[in-house]
């Protein structure tokens, strides 16, 4: 197999890229374990961010932090969301 066509399949950019060449990416050899890990670490901190949201008073909200606060939320959630993908092809039943 060529050396550039298996790391292409090895290394997975993430889908958050906002430039044509990827710069974060996933390595689908690593350990599942520490993927999964990953995916953790991005899913708590959004349910983190969510939950200080939550409590937070409306009349503090400022309007210009929504698109901050969505930014925030979508990134860690789709990254979140495809390390856990790469990790459930690698995990054996």
């Amino acid at each position: 197999m060529n050396t550039l066509q298996s790391q292409t399949k090895r290394y997975r950019p993430l889908k958050t890229s906002y430039s044509n060449t990827p710069v974060l990416v996933i390595d689908t050899e690593a350990d599942p374990h520490e993927i999964l890990d990953a995916a953790r670490q991005r899913i708590r901190a959004a349910s983190d961010l969510l939950e200080t949201l939550y409590c937070q008073s409306y009349n503090e909200a400022d309007i210009k932090d929504i698109p901050h606060i969505i930014n925030a939320l979508y990134l860690l959630t789709q990254d979140g969301h495809q390390l856990l993908e790469v990790a459930k092809t690698r995990i054996k039943p």
